[in-house]
């Protein structure tokens, strides 16, 4: 079974495409900056990494014997460790960090130490997401496990009408389903589809995957298990609450840019064409908000601009709220969808609302 080959048009509203395209290169050309990280982002690198693993080290070797305590600091690696991943691990993935391929690829691995794959999440954020936004069976952040329905074009069944209040549940465990089975059955899938040649590539990708893995359960639990003072259960009780954290904050970030009532589920016709052009298909299915808090946008890696990041996934987050000015203004001037809430919490409230309205439909 291969991958289903789907086209968008490149004539049709070209003039759009290369319009925002011109503006945005001029952008960086007339202020004489760079695309990729600045000194901002090397800080903010640093912090989030030291969120992450100055608790570890400190319930490793610092004599925390308390449970409250132990909690605290797992607590504390649950949100450096989404941190790593919207604000470092993300851009680096994307090849937007630095100019310096190895750079990217060192920082891109931060996700294998915080127990993920570097590779399967380039299959399946950059290949399938980033190309087929929204496209049903082709966008596997659309296609998750059956208790959920994120599309209209997804089965329903009976207990979808409750999903607007479980789904905060699913959310939280999205890392702790990542780092167990998510990865290998993601693997054996691409396997199947020969997705990026993965059929041929098969025994080293599956001999990686299953060593990263090896050496991140003997960081996060062996170790805090051998050297802490407390029982072995505060580190798997730690272990758990620092996943449901990240899972919590990273679905609570992602979901919200394309399930929502204004973004659109297009379908390619039986040729595997679709409607309109690559870029226009990002405009119809992703959402903004909360584009004027400075604070929220540090921490979420600048993913609060979905749009920018997905007409412009190589350019570093840290320019998203400045090239959104020239974005919007283009596709207002072209007539297009710009899709945008004020504020997170709206957001999420318009997302659950959607979630329900998916549940009874």
């Amino acid at each position: 079974m291969q991958l289903k080959k789907i086209t968008f048009p490149r004539s049709q509203d070209a003039e759009f495409v290369k319009t925002v395209r011109a503006r945005v290169n001029d952008y960086f050309k007339e202020n004489n900056i760079s695309r990729y990280a600045n000194g901002t982002m090397v800080f903010k690198t640093i912090f989030m990494l030291a969120l992450y693993f100055v608790p570890y080290f400190l319930l490793v070797f610092g004599g925390a014997d308390v449970f409250w305590e132990e909690m605290i600091l797992w607590a504390f690696m649950g949100t450096g460790m989404a941190g790593i991943g919207l604000a470092v691990m993300h851009d680096a993935n994307h090849g937007a960090y630095s100019r310096i391929p190895w750079v990217n690829t060192i920082l891109g691995y931060t996700v294998n130490v915080l127990g993920g794959n570097a590779k399967n999440w380039k299959l399946q954020h950059n290949v399938l997401h980033h190309s087929y936004t929204n496209v049903h069976g082709m966008d596997e952040d659309i296609e998750t496990i059956p208790v959920m329905r994120f599309t209209p074009h997804s089965k329903r069944y009976w207990f979808h009408r409750f999903q607007f209040i479980y789904a905060w549940f699913f959310y939280s465990l999205m890392t702790l389903f990542w780092m167990t089975a998510k990865e290998f059955i993601q693997l054996a899938r691409y396997k199947k589809k020969n997705i990026a040649d993965v059929r041929e590539r098969w025994g080293v990708l599956l001999s990686e995957l299953i060593s990263w893995k090896v050496i991140y359960y003997i960081y996060i639990m062996a170790i805090p298990m051998y050297f802490t003072s407390g029982p072995w259960w505060y580190t798997l009780i730690g272990f758990v609450i620092m996943h449901l954290i990240s899972g919590l904050i990273l679905s609570a970030i992602f979901q919200p840019a394309h399930v929502m009532p204004d973004t659109e589920f297009p379908l390619p016709d039986d040729k595997g064409d679709m409607e309109n052009n690559w870029a226009i298909h990002q405009l119809l299915t992703t959402t903004n908000f909360a584009p004027k808090s400075r604070i929220f946008s540090w921490y979420v890696g600048g993913l609060n601009f979905q749009i920018e990041h997905h007409l412009f996934p190589n350019i570093c987050h840290v320019h998203y709220k400045k090239i959104s000015k020239i974005v919007k203004e283009t596709a207002q001037e072209y007539d297009l969808p710009y899709y945008s809430q004020p504020s997170f919490v709206m957001a999420l409230a318009e997302h659950t609302r959607f979630l329900k309205k998916l549940g009874k439909a």
